[in-house]
């Protein structure tokens, strides 16, 4: 659920425009709302501080080092860059929005050797991030697809990027260490990175026939296999439900190999094996791949969806703060005496 609405309403029929405004603001934006949110998130283009950055840096830096790197310089030139107040932050929020996207496509197109393409404000978020990062524009399936994707990562409660945010946010450190901050938890493979290491899996087994094998000798060794369990779910993660369709209806269109059978191939192997289901990340990366995105740069998308989730939170923890400082168990030995003696002899 986001804000009460049910998810999979919300990725039937909402954008992730919408959704993003829904959580910053608590409720969906009227017509008029939506289109001055739409000019906000217009605001597409880098400052030259995070252009300098990528550009030069592109071809060393790893995508989610680059995106944290990238992510910090925003705050360079903000005029109210340490302001907490909830009307800084809500402009702030929406800037992170639009320009997450595009520090994604110019550094991958960057580290390609391509000239990057200038966002469009006249496009979708979704048409202009595609149109971004290939260089043309996308059908409108694909477009559809990657807004249901953001869609199902905009936000998730308390996990381990949002509540790093909130840590911060709870110091009264500004947005963009919060957010900046919330990107270094999100680097984590267990984290982001479960849907690029699921994809490692269907890459290593190639056909849905070997997939069994495949995951029992991962069990075998006790390596994980990434995409399933969740700490909140005891059952199919519901948005796993959601891009399962859209991956099937994909596969439909043919290719070699078949990503969505190698994933149902997956699904039911652990299932049968270890009667684990898969959470949001077993098919979000067939997803990814048949819109022509590289594994590494879903981790980062992961954020430029969930960066709407935190944004919320952090305006949440600011309207009414107090420090997160959690106790913590002592485990070590109790009470002794400082040796004086023993230090004593020992120095002379």
């Amino acid at each position: 659920m986001y804000r009460g609405y049910d998810i999979a309403d919300l990725a039937e029929h909402a954008t992730y425009e919408e959704i993003a405004y829904l959580l910053l603001e608590g409720e969906l934006p009227t017509g008029d709302e939506l289109a001055a949110f739409d000019d906000e998130l217009s605001a597409r283009d880098l400052p030259r501080a995070t252009t300098i950055v990528i550009d030069e840096n592109a071809r060393e830096a790893a995508p989610m080092e680059m995106l944290r790197t990238a992510v910090s310089t925003l705050s360079f030139g903000d005029p109210a860059e340490a302001a907490i107040d909830r009307a800084s932050e809500r402009r702030k929020a929406a800037l992170l929005v639009a320009q997450l996207p595009t520090i994604v496509a110019r550094y991958d197109r960057r580290r390609r050797g391509l000239e990057p393409v200038d966002p469009d404000p006249s496009l979708s978020y979704a048409e202009n991030f595609l149109t971004m990062l290939r260089g043309g524009a996308p059908t409108e399936q694909e477009a559809r697809a990657f807004d249901v994707l953001m869609i199902l990562h905009a936000e998730h409660e308390m996990n381990a990027s949002t509540f790093t945010a909130r840590v911060v946010a709870g110091t009264l450190a500004d947005l963009h260490s919060a957010v900046t901050a919330a990107i270094c938890a999100l680097k984590g493979p267990i984290h982001g990175g479960a849907n690029e290491r699921a994809m490692e899996l269907f890459e290593e087994a190639g056909d849905p026939s070997a997939v069994p094998e495949v995951v029992r000798k991962r069990f075998d060794r006790k390596q994980t296999v990434f995409g399933f369990g969740h700490p909140v779910y005891t059952t199919m993660d519901p948005r796993a439900a959601i891009l399962k369709k859209w991956s099937r209806d994909f596969s439909v269109e043919g290719g070699d190999p078949n990503w969505f059978a190698i994933t149902e191939a997956t699904e039911n192997a652990v299932r049968e094996q270890k009667g684990l289901w898969p959470n949001v990340d077993l098919y979000s990366g067939s997803l990814y791949r048949y819109l022509g995105i590289p594994n590494d740069l879903f981790t980062p998308l992961f954020e430029c969806s969930r960066v709407a989730g935190q944004a919320a939170h952090v305006l949440e923890q600011h309207a009414d703060n107090k420090i997160i400082r959690p106790g913590a168990e002592y485990v070590g030995p109790g009470p002794r005496p400082y040796p004086i003696a023993s230090r004593s002899s020992s120095g002379s």
